[in-house]
């Protein structure tokens, strides 16, 4: 049985990181606001690049086609980008991510696909390194930046549509997690090449007005869709800030509440060896005094 100093030590030490686990909450509490309005503000501009790409990719058919929009017409090929967070303490936040990427991954390598990785965020290349190490061609940590922008996201556009225009993907895909609430983050998988053009994007309706472009389709989806790629990736990142803070709030509020009940437990703990103790030292007093 550990003594009385090393119980008051353990309580100590507990009650010291009761304090920092309740910092963190806090801190990510006071962060979560801004994070979940940079989230929300970022859905309807993405989703209306999404409408604008789908409304143009009607009037857009056969070799017209840009190849971000058409893809290679082959599925051998598929990069798939993992965007997670550079920190931990968040529960299962970053491992969700990952583990979602990696069964798709997997599945991809045991039908014989060719797969490359890029790893955006420490968790993402710490996790998935471990596997698929030789797999992965490029890694961005978003620490480099101290405010999430576009300066983030553009290299990893700037990436994918390199190894895209290099013939070494046919299929982008791209893995974070959605953010729904301070307790729900949805890992979510969203394919960026070939784009997708009927992902829940209304059309943007011209009240059946007919309209020629200047210039073409064609040529306004050449420039907006790799724009579109770094958009959706900064909206995604902006999801997973969110859904960061948020998981980093519940789990610092878990911790700190076992803390409290780890320090009870050892409080009463400590109070009946020292009562025990201090009896056994009464008896012994009461016991040489009968003696005499």
């Amino acid at each position: 049985m550990a003594s009385l100093k090393e119980m008051r030590n353990r309580i100590g030490s507990v009650k010291a990181t009761q304090k920092i686990t309740k910092a963190m909450q806090m801190v990510a509490a006071a962060k979560l606001k801004r994070a979940t309005e940079q989230a929300e503000n970022a859905r309807p501009y993405a989703q209306r690049m999404s409408a604008v790409i789908a409304n143009l990719a009607r009037g857009v058919t056969g070799d017209g086609a840009p190849k971000l929009l058409a893809g290679t017409g082959q599925d051998k090929k598929h990069l798939i980008v993992v965007a997670t967070a550079d920190k931990g303490l968040a529960g299962g936040f970053n491992s969700s991510i990952v583990r979602a990427a990696r069964e798709r991954i997997q599945h991809l390598i045991n039908d014989g696909k060719d797969v490359s990785i890029i790893a955006v965020g420490r968790k993402a290349n710490d996790q998935l390194r471990r596997l698929y190490g030789d797999k992965i061609i490029d890694r961005h940590l978003l620490s480099d930046h101290k405010i999430l922008s576009l300066a983030a996201a553009q290299p990893v556009a700037d990436r994918i549509l390199s190894e895209f225009e290099a013939g070494n993907a046919d299929v982008v895909t791209l893995f974070y997690s959605r953010y729904r609430s301070v307790i729900s983050q949805v890992p979510t998988a969203k394919q960026l090449i070939p784009a997708v053009v009927d992902d829940g994007s209304e059309p943007v309706d011209l009240a059946g007005a007919a309209y020629e472009y200047e210039p073409s389709e064609e040529a306004i989806l050449e420039t907006l869709l790799p724009r579109n790629i770094a958009v959706q990736i900064l909206a995604a990142l902006y999801e997973n800030q969110a859904g960061f803070f948020g998981a980093q709030m519940s789990a610092m509020d878990s911790a700190t509440r076992n803390a409290g009940d780890m320090i009870a437990a050892l409080t009463l703990s400590y109070n009946r060896q020292r009562q025990a103790q201090i009896t056994k030292e009464l008896i012994e007093i009461i016991s040489g005094a009968e003696a005499l």
